[in-house]
Protein backbone atom coordinates (compact mmCIF):
# COMPACT_ATOMS: atom_id res chain seq x y z
CA UNK A 1 0.00 0.00 0.00
CA UNK A 2 1.12 3.86 -0.82
CA UNK A 3 2.15 5.73 2.26
CA UNK A 4 1.53 9.39 2.09
CA UNK A 5 3.47 12.08 4.11
CA UNK A 6 1.16 14.94 4.90
CA UNK A 7 2.48 18.54 5.01
CA UNK A 8 2.19 18.49 9.09
CA UNK A 9 4.69 15.15 9.36
CA UNK A 10 7.03 16.33 6.95
CA UNK A 11 7.08 19.64 9.14
CA UNK A 12 7.42 17.58 12.28
CA UNK A 13 10.23 15.63 10.54
CA UNK A 14 12.44 18.89 9.26
CA UNK A 15 11.19 20.10 13.11
CA UNK A 16 13.03 16.99 14.47
CA UNK A 17 16.18 17.39 12.28
CA UNK A 18 16.87 21.19 12.94
CA UNK A 19 16.51 20.41 16.48
CA UNK A 20 19.06 17.50 16.80
CA UNK A 21 21.20 19.00 14.27
CA UNK A 22 21.99 21.50 16.52
CA UNK A 23 23.94 19.05 18.16
CA UNK A 24 24.98 16.52 15.66
CA UNK A 25 24.00 17.11 12.30
CA UNK A 26 25.12 13.48 10.89
CA UNK A 27 23.07 12.39 13.63
CA UNK A 28 19.83 14.48 13.09
CA UNK A 29 19.75 12.54 9.15
CA UNK A 30 20.53 9.47 10.96
CA UNK A 31 17.19 9.91 12.75
CA UNK A 32 14.98 11.32 10.55
CA UNK A 33 16.06 8.79 7.96
CA UNK A 34 15.13 5.90 10.53
CA UNK A 35 11.56 7.12 11.15
CA UNK A 36 10.99 7.96 7.59
CA UNK A 37 12.12 4.42 7.02
CA UNK A 38 9.65 3.27 8.88
CA UNK A 39 6.83 3.94 6.20
CA UNK A 40 8.01 0.53 4.67
CA UNK A 41 6.92 -1.57 7.57
CA UNK A 42 3.32 0.68 7.56
CA UNK A 43 3.36 0.01 4.04
CA UNK A 44 3.44 -3.70 4.39
CA UNK A 45 1.68 -4.09 7.63
CA UNK A 46 -0.88 -1.19 8.23
CA UNK A 47 -2.24 -3.20 11.19
CA UNK A 48 1.57 -3.81 12.55
CA UNK A 49 0.90 -0.44 14.42
CA UNK A 50 -1.52 0.13 17.68
CA UNK A 51 -4.52 2.17 17.93
CA UNK A 52 -3.88 5.41 18.92
CA UNK A 53 -4.97 5.88 22.72
CA UNK A 54 -5.98 9.41 22.72
CA UNK A 55 -8.50 8.54 19.55
CA UNK A 56 -9.22 5.06 20.33
CA UNK A 57 -10.15 4.55 16.20
CA UNK A 58 -9.03 1.33 14.75
CA UNK A 59 -7.84 3.08 11.45
CA UNK A 60 -5.56 5.79 13.59
CA UNK A 61 -3.11 3.94 14.27
CA UNK A 62 0.94 4.10 15.62
CA UNK A 63 4.33 2.62 15.68
CA UNK A 64 7.04 3.62 17.34
CA UNK A 65 10.61 4.29 16.93
CA UNK A 66 12.95 5.06 19.96
CA UNK A 67 11.23 8.49 22.28
CA UNK A 68 8.79 8.97 18.94
CA UNK A 69 5.58 8.12 17.67
CA UNK A 70 4.84 7.71 13.90
CA UNK A 71 1.07 8.94 13.79
CA UNK A 72 -0.81 7.22 10.76
CA UNK A 73 -4.24 7.22 9.18
CA UNK A 74 -5.44 4.04 7.30
CA UNK A 75 -7.38 5.04 4.06
CA UNK A 76 -8.57 2.63 1.82
CA UNK A 77 -6.40 3.45 -1.06
CA UNK A 78 -3.26 4.66 0.73
CA UNK A 79 -2.27 5.56 4.27
CA UNK A 80 -1.32 9.16 5.49
CA UNK A 81 1.15 9.59 8.13
CA UNK A 82 -0.46 12.70 10.26
CA UNK A 83 2.55 12.60 12.54
CA UNK A 84 5.51 12.15 14.21
CA UNK A 85 5.88 13.70 17.42
CA UNK A 86 7.85 12.96 20.55
CA UNK A 87 6.29 10.93 23.31
CA UNK A 88 6.65 13.48 25.71
CA UNK A 89 4.55 15.48 23.11
CA UNK A 90 0.73 15.85 23.25
CA UNK A 91 -0.90 15.18 20.22
CA UNK A 92 -2.08 18.86 18.56
CA UNK A 93 -5.51 19.19 18.54
CA UNK A 94 -5.61 20.26 14.99
CA UNK A 95 -5.73 16.31 14.27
Amino acid sequence: MRVHWTDTAREHLRAIHAYIAKDSPQYALRIVDRLTRRSQQIAEFPLSGRVVPEFEHGQIREVLDGPYRIIYYIKPDQIDVLAVIHAAQEIPNDK
